[in-house]
């Protein structure tokens, strides 16, 4: 990261004079220093630079962040710029921009010619100067598979130093050289300190795959007072907020839902789209076949509306309504859930739409009591543990897979049921399935696994918070702010996939395996046990 240390201690010390600088260095320019033109090429010695003998690309997008053009016979594209653009190019399928040195892809040019202006808390974009003549995006060719997986992290969410410990013993030594094609981060990479970047970035780093990121509202410089300026850090170390790719047949498109804003002496964000955003998807998405399977990535789920974003949230509605295949995944609310978005949430497609809240690394902000190795549990409001997912692609099929941190792949579910129940009580006695990865249709059903000829009995679907994580809040309740040895948990929500059945009458005194199934609408099967004892 020596490049970027001195990226941010360029931005620190020019910060001083780019706003004093930024109307002098923009009336130096005309009109035709501000088209940004260049050629996507094919970097065979990959060097970086486009050099003799080496071929553009063509039909590849390029975007400015509002038009895309897609690029010419001889791979040359055009495209209009400002004095506060970031130009990058829609990687092909089969094809790869340069990594960095922790896996982060530089698919982009920014040009600010004065920087990034002073009054932000953390480090911009140092002045970039004049618009280069030339605006070349390299790129290699790379093996893309019809079928392969993405890891995808939800809040990972960092306060400090030790959180970013945290992530990395409960999920990322597990997943060094994991087999994925690469990762997304679904926004609130950290907790409000961006100075963490940097570790965060080694630390994933260190699974080895490309990895993408999309900003969150934790992501933001609150010193900014517009939407447009809080995102200056993340731009310094991400790039552009909202873009697009493809890998192995499948269309990616990365959006900024964060809106940050001043309202008198007061700063907040809200879910937001704004219209330039709305231009480059729909302008994207002009460019990728009809038949290609498109993945939507953001930070707050689009079931989070607000009557300020109705008609943005309409807009990009009807834009990917008239995709064949479509479906979203976001983070933010710290809990995993399956929903499908219906003409009740405004959706006029001709099928629901599959939007997926994925599970958090941090689960409910790293609270909990710690384990034998000092990392919270930090379960998750809907009794989810925390951990990441993994969604498998087949040409247009996918299915997500949910992975709790440090389990094995088979915990799929929570059965809640006492150690130990009386002959005469069984047939009242309740117990729990809390499916953690199950569709809210899921058909869930339960049999002892020592009645080897019985017939599996349904579970029904119920509004209750999980027992366990309700248990585990009550247990905190004891201990006031002051004195409690941990942070405390969130208050507990009903969970989404939260199936009970009743043991049943008759049973003989034993020790007993309750076995659990969920088949869920794609065809996915999720199981678990738990052993009890009658008496």
């Amino acid at each position: 990261m020596k490049r970027q240390s001195l990226l941010n201690r360029v931005a620190f010390l020019t910060g001083c004079i780019a706003a004093l600088s930024a109307t002098k260095i923009a009336s130096a320019y005309t009109a035709e220093d501000l088209i940004a033109q260049g050629t996507v090429f094919v970097d065979q010695n990959q060097n970086g630079t486009f050099d003799s003998g080496e071929k553009g690309l063509a039909g590849v997008s390029v975007s400015n962040g509002k038009d895309v053009t897609a690029t010419d016979a001889s791979g040359r594209y055009r495209l209009p710029v400002d004095s506060d653009s970031i130009v990058f190019v829609v990687k092909p399928s089969g094809y790869r921009p340069p990594l960095d040195q922790d896996h982060l892809s530089r698919f982009y040019y920014i040009h600010k010619p004065a920087g990034s202006p002073e009054g932000l808390k953390f480090p911009g974009v140092p002045p970039t100067g004049a618009l280069p003549k030339e605006i070349n995006f390299p790129l290699t060719k790379s093996e893309e598979p019809s079928a392969f997986d993405v890891l995808f992290f939800g809040d990972p969410q960092p306060r400090d130093q030790k959180e970013i410990d945290y992530i990395a013993h409960d999920v990322v030594e597990g997943l060094i050289d994991a087999d994925a094609a690469f990762g997304v981060t679904l926004g609130d990479i950290l907790f409000d300190d961006l100075s963490l970047f940097a570790s965060l970035n080694r630390t994933i780093g260190k699974i080895g795959v490309p990895w993408y990121n999309v900003l969150g509202n934790h992501d933001i410089d609150y010193a900014s007072d517009t939407d447009e300026l809080s995102d200056e850090t993340f731009e310094l170390v991400y790039g552009p907020p909202y873009y697009s790719f493809n890998y192995g047949g499948v269309h990616f498109i990365a959006i900024d839902d964060v809106h940050w804003m001043k309202d008198g002496d007061k700063k907040l964000y809200r879910t937001g789209l704004s219209d330039k955003q709305l231009d480059f998807i729909e302008n994207d998405l002009k460019l990728v076949p009809q038949d290609k399977l498109v993945v939507v990535m953001m930070h707050i789920p689009f079931v989070r509306s607000t009557p300020w974003l109705e008609p943005k949230r309409e807009r990009l509605f009807r834009i990917l309504e008239s995709r064949d295949h479509c479906i979203s995944l976001a983070g933010h609310t710290h809990h995993h859930e399956h929903t499908m978005i219906g003409a009740a949430d405004g959706w006029k497609g001709a099928k629901p739409h599959h939007h997926m809240i994925n599970v958090t690394v941090c689960g409910s902000w790293w609270s909990g009591k710690p384990d034998e190795q000092g990392i919270p549990h930090a379960m998750c409001a809907d009794g989810t543990p925390n951990g990441y997912t993994i969604l498998h692609f087949d040409g247009g099929k996918y299915q997500l897979e949910y992975r709790a941190a440090r389990r094995e792949s088979s915990f799929q579910m929570r059965i809640t049921a006492p150690e130990v129940v009386m002959t005469d009580k069984t047939a009242t006695q309740a117990f729990h399935a809390n499916v953690f990865n199950a569709f809210a249709d899921a058909k869930v059903e339960w049999k002892f696994a020592e009645a080897k000829s019985s017939a599996w009995l349904k579970m029904d679907k119920v509004a209750e918070t999980d027992p366990t994580f309700q248990a585990l809040y009550d247990e905190e309740q004891k201990f006031t702010a002051e004195n409690a040895p941990w942070r405390k948990l969130a208050r507990p929500m009903v969970s989404p996939h939260l199936w009970k059945a009743t043991l049943g009458a008759g049973l003989e005194p034993g020790t007993y395996t309750i076995q659990v199934r969920a088949t869920n609408p794609d065809g996915q099967v999720l199981t678990g046990e738990r052993i009890i004892r009658i008496e």
